[in-house]
C-alpha cells in the first residue's frame, strides 16, 4: 500500500467512525472508545494531547493542522501553509505545538493562541528530507528525523538548524528522549536504531535482534528502557537487547507493529 492509499484508507475509517460509534462503545472491555470524526480530506496523521485537555493532529493530505476539543467534539484547522504536507506534531516546552512539516521542508511552530505559524527551514542542499518525527530534549533543543537519510536539530530560541547525515543513509523515522535525557532515532530502512551524541550530533547505531526488522518507532517509558516497533520483523515477542543492557540501559522491542 502506497502513501497515498493509506492515508485515503485513513480517512475514510475516520469518516466513517459515526456508524461504528455505537458498537466500539458497547463492546464489553476495560476500554472505552469514542471517535470524533474531522474534516473530509484531512488524512490525519499523528496526534498529541495538549496541557489544556485538547487534542492536536497533523493533516497530512490537506497541509493543515487541527486542534480537537474532545469535550464536545469540536474542530479547528490551521492552513501551514503552500504545499504542506505534515507529519509529526508534538508539544514542545512552552506549550505551543511543533511540526514536521515534509511539504515545505521545514520545521512548523503553530502559537496555541493565535494559530500564527512560523517556519524553520531546512537549509537548501537538505531539498527534500522527508521529514519525519521530532522531541525536545531536556535543555530545550528539537532534534527531528528526515526519511530520505538526515537528522537534525533546531534551536528554538536562535533558529539555528544543523543536519547530520545518518550513518546507514535513509531510513530515520521515529524518535524518542528518554527519562535520563538520551535522544534515540529508529531507522525503517537502515534496520537499526541508534542514540545520538548532544553534544557532536554523533549517532551510535545499535543493532536490534531481529534481522532486516524495519524499526519504525521507537518509545521510552519511564524506565528510560526502549520500546521499538518493527514493521517487517515476523516474529511477535517481547525481549531485552542485550547490548543496551550491557551498556546499563534496556530496551524491548515489538514485532509486527507498523504504526
Amino acid at each position: 500500500m502506497n502513501r497515498r492509499q493509506f492515508l485515503t484508507s485513513t480517512a475514510a475509517s475516520i469518516l466513517a467512525a459515526p456508524a461504528l460509534m455505537d458498537s466500539a462503545v458497547a463492546q464489553e472491555g476495560p476500554f472505552r472508545v469514542k471517535y470524533y470524526p474531522v474534516a473530509s480530506a484531512t488524512g490525519p496523521h499523528d496526534v498529541t494531547p495538549a496541557p489544556d485537555g485538547t487534542v492536536w493532529f497533523t493533516g497530512q493530505r490537506n497541509g493543515k493542522l487541527g486542534r480537537l476539543d474532545p469535550r464536545d467534539g469540536s474542530f479547528k484547522l490551521v492552513d501551514l501553509g503552500k504545499g504542506a504536507a505534515p507529519h509529526n506534531v508534538i508539544i514542545g516546552p512552552d506549550g505551543a505545538p511543533w511540526v514536521t512539516e515534509g511539504g515545505q521542508n521545514a520545521i512548523a511552530r503553530v502559537d496555541p493562541g493565535d494559530h500564527q505559524v512560523t517556519l524553520f527551514r531546512l537549509p537548501e542542499k537538505e531539498a527534500y528530507a522527508n521529514l519525519n518525527t521530532g522531541v525536545f530534549d531536556k535543555s530545550g533543543i528539537y532534534w527531528f528525523t528526515g526519511n530520505s537519510g538526515i537528522y537534525g536539530r533546531l534551536d528554538p530560541k536562535s533558529g539555528d538548524i544543523t543536519v547530520f547525515r545518518a550513518p546507514r543513509g535513509s531510513g530515520p523515522y521515529g524518535m524518542t528522549v528518554t527519562p535520563k535525557g538520551d535522544v534515540w532515532y529508529a531507522s525503517l530502512a537502515g534496520n537499526h536504531i541508534a542514540r545520538i551524541d548532544l553534544a557532536t550530533g554523533n549517532a551510535a547505531i545499535v543493532e536490534p535482534p531481529t534481522p532486516n526488522q524495519g524499526a519504525r518507532r521507537v518509545w521510552s517509558d519511564s524506565k528510560s528502557r526502549l520500546w521499538v516497533s518493527e514493521c517487517i520483523g515476523a516474529r511477535s515477542r517481547r525481549k531485552f537487547l542485550e547490548s543496551l543492557e550491557a551498556a546499563g540501559q534496556q530496551a524491548a522491542h515489538l514485532c509486527g507493529l507498523c504504526r
